[in-house]
């Protein structure tokens, strides 16, 4: 059995092999063949083939063994890659990632495999066989990559005293001590995980006694050509060499007698007595145990001297439970609620006994409780973080298969795949990004005709971009197709009764896209598995609402279309503008404030019953706040007015007075209350006091709303 460590361990690589064989047979498909990428795929192939037998899981060895078969022929020059052929690969890859989600409970039930892949993969190699019918010999594992018989030289073991009396106790015994030479490919990518199952394997054999290099450089991965060990076995030299070649990866396998003579390298001193010589490989050995591999079973000893800061270990990474890093983010929102607390007591304090000691102190305690809060959450942060890679890999397939069924050429480009974002927000954006696509390659990117008629390139270009901004990540769609028909939209918002067609030339563009957004709405001509059944839009502006994210489109007639999405790096701790109302305090999250201004009772003015304020030449519609939440106002000459939403989409609100910002951890307001109108959740200030949080997204699309339609009526 295998511990969930090592299932950790394969269930990784295979990961990165599907991605490796995904990436290689889009290149082919776009760019011919390739022998770099060529060699690349069946090497993945190979490795999972190999892995997957080891841990027992004998429909994903038979099938990339077929792959791996397939690219050999391709190599050799006897089979030519076909359209076919790269359709009957991702068929094999579909069945691949079924066969994963099978063992790992995600999908489907075992056994539940077409065979009628395999069939597919076996004609593709023995439609190209010579007419003897003999076929390709049966590659060797583990061999059959390898560029040369001329292998570079290992690393020797220099034994010492410790070890020369263990092996003689073993001969004694009758068991085997042997010198086994591991020889990797070069292009190994998982070092540390092909050392980890190489080990794995000796463990079974016998007992480690001693490796070179050492131990801990071999978990790193920090090795050339390969390395040495010395076991001692009660299993003959043949037998564990077939083992350890069964091993992907592993290109050649060297064994010889435990006490076969060192070859002195040219730092050895060249003559050394034989009283010396304990001495000597006492200096030179080190024994580092083998984690996470099982220590050698040797006499633990003194290394002498410092250990060279290239052995040393650089990186450590363990697997934690995602919801333990939740746990954490709680914590630290707890920390931060009581920081706050902290600064405002050390703040009184000191205004009551001024310049004094305890005040004093109490102040150093709270800026450095700060402080280390601050770092904390920091690096919890860090911890949550993901590459959005983990959502960009999987468009390029998807992008492929959509655009081979609608008959449509379309190169993708993707940008900033190494953007980090929290987790959760992960999880969410990918159901949106992906209606994006497929509106731009259905509505967008038009057919090859239409686009050389217009003088475009016969191929769509469709870009998917992720970056920083300040402190969002912006992740944006933009393809170069024939943009939004907003005389369609405008025609289909009348038709559904939502603007009168004597008021709609009075809209902006942004205001007739805004129907783009509603339930059910579609300018689809008819009903396709892709679209035209009005889910689209609404629902992404719906999730991405859900992770205080915001949605704009903006689109070019005849030039194309652009979707830009903003979320926040995370969405346990952000920073707010806390405002007061009365004597209760409200937050509005600082992402969606766009500024703040003072503004006189004689500068609001009516405009069809509703109250606006000219701020730089701009109308902005003005809502109280007091009649939000039903209470009094503050009745003062001069007005303070928080203006949020988007450049497209602003609304005032008024206030009473402005605190400042402030640092707040967002609590939910729990299943009793649910969602409450204008309300996105709460947090706890300083003195224990609960704060509400404004939903300005709401707010600012109710009012704009309410403009469309005092407008379109």
């Amino acid at each position: 059995m295998f511990s969930d460590e090592e299932i950790g361990v394969f269930f990784d690589e295979l990961d990165e092999k599907i991605q490796v064989m995904n990436d290689g047979f889009l290149a082919l498909e776009r760019d011919g063949e390739n022998p770099h990428i060529i060699q690349e795929i069946f090497r993945a192939a190979h490795t999972v083939k190999g892995s997957s037998a080891i841990m027992g899981y004998e429909q994903m060895s038979k099938l990339t063994h077929e792959m791996e078969n397939l690219f050999d022929r391709i190599r050799q020059g006897e089979v030519k890659i076909t359209p076919e052929m790269i359709d009957a690969l991702f068929d094999g890859l579909d069945t691949l990632k079924a066969l994963r989600d099978q063992v790992t409970g995600e999908g489907m039930q075992e056994g539940v495999v077409d065979p009628a892949i395999f069939i597919r993969l076996q004609g593709l190699i023995t439609g190209a066989q010579d007419p003897s019918g003999i076929g390709p010999e049966e590659p060797v594992p583990g061999t059959d990559w390898a560029a040369d018989t001329d292998l570079p030289p290992l690393p020797r073991i220099v034994l010492e005293a410790t070890e020369l009396e263990i092996i003689a106790e073993a001969l004694q015994m009758g068991q085997n001590v042997f010198r086994i030479g591991i020889h990797i490919d070069s292009d190994c990518q998982m070092r540390s995980v092909r050392a980890f199952l190489i080990f794995q394997r000796l463990e079974e054999c016998g007992e480690i006694i001693q490796c070179a290099p050492t131990a801990e450089m071999i978990q790193d991965g920090k090795y050339d050509a390969g390395f040495e060990v010395l076991i001692i076995s009660r299993d003959d030299g043949d037998y564990i060499k077939s083992i350890l070649m069964s091993i992907a990866e592993v290109v050649d396998v060297t064994i010889e007698p435990g006490l076969a003579p060192s070859a002195p390298s040219s730092e050895e001193t060249p003559a050394a007595s034989p009283t010396e010589q304990p001495k000597t490989a006492a200096l030179q050995a080190q024994d580092t145990p083998l984690a996470p591999f099982a220590a050698p079973k040797a006499k633990e000893k003194e290394t002498q001297g410092p250990v060279p800061a290239a052995d040393r270990k650089n990186v450590k990474t363990v697997r934690i439970d995602v919801q333990k890093l939740d746990s954490l983010m709680n914590l630290v929102g707890e920390l931060v609620i009581e920081r706050t607390r902290l600064e405002r007591f050390a703040s009184i304090m000191g205004s009551r006994l001024g310049s004094d000691g305890m005040a004093d102190t109490l102040n150093e305690i709270s800026n450095h409780l700060g402080q280390v809060t601050s770092d904390l959450q920091d690096e919890i942060m860090k911890a949550r973080m993901l590459p959005i890679s983990q959502v960009f890999n999987r468009f390029p397939r998807m992008v492929r298969d959509l655009a081979h069924k609608m008959g449509k050429e379309i190169n993708l480009v993707i940008e900033g795949r190494d953007t980090e974002l929290d987790r959760n927000v992960i999880e969410v954006i990918s159901d949106p990004l992906i209606h994006m696509i497929r509106n731009a390659i259905d509505h967008g990117i038009e057919s090859r005709e239409d686009r050389l008629a217009t003088g475009k390139p016969e191929a769509g270009t469709l870009l998917l971009r992720a970056f920083h901004q300040e402190n969002h990540i912006v992740i944006r769609v933009q393809d170069d197709g024939r943009g939004l028909n907003l005389e369609r939209i405008k025609a289909k918002a009348i038709e559904r009764g939502l603007l009168k067609a004597d008021v709609a030339n009075r809209l902006t563009d942004q205001e007739i896209i805004g129907f783009s957004y509603m339930a059910g709405f579609s300018t689809a001509a008819e009903v396709s598995d892709l679209s035209g059944r009005g889910v689209g839009l609404d629902v992404v502006k719906t999730q991405i609402e859900q992770v205080n994210g915001s949605v704009e489109i903006g689109s070019t007639p005849g030039q194309g279309t652009s979707c830009t999405i903003k979320l926040p790096l995370t969405l346990a701790i952000i920073k707010a503008l806390m405002v007061a109302l009365g004597d209760q305090v409200y937050a509005f999250p600082l992402a969606h404030v766009v500024e703040t201004v003072q503004i006189s009772r004689e500068e609001i003015q009516l405009l069809k019953h509703s109250e606006v304020v000219v701020v730089r030449g701009m109308v902005l519609p003005l809502v109280r706040l007091s009649r939000i939440f039903a209470q009094s106002e503050t009745n003062t000459e001069k007005i303070y007015v928080v203006i949020v939403g988007t450049s497209e989409n602003q609304v005032g609100v008024i206030v009473d007075r402005l605190i400042g910002e402030q640092e707040i951890v967002i609590k939910s307001l729990g299943v009793h209350l649910g969602r409450v109108t204008g309300i996105s959740g709460a947090t706890i200030l300083g003195d224990g006091r609960v704060s509400l949080i404004v939903d300005v997204r709401a707010l600012a699309s109710e009012t704009a709303g309410t403009r469309a339609k005092a407008r379109a009526v």
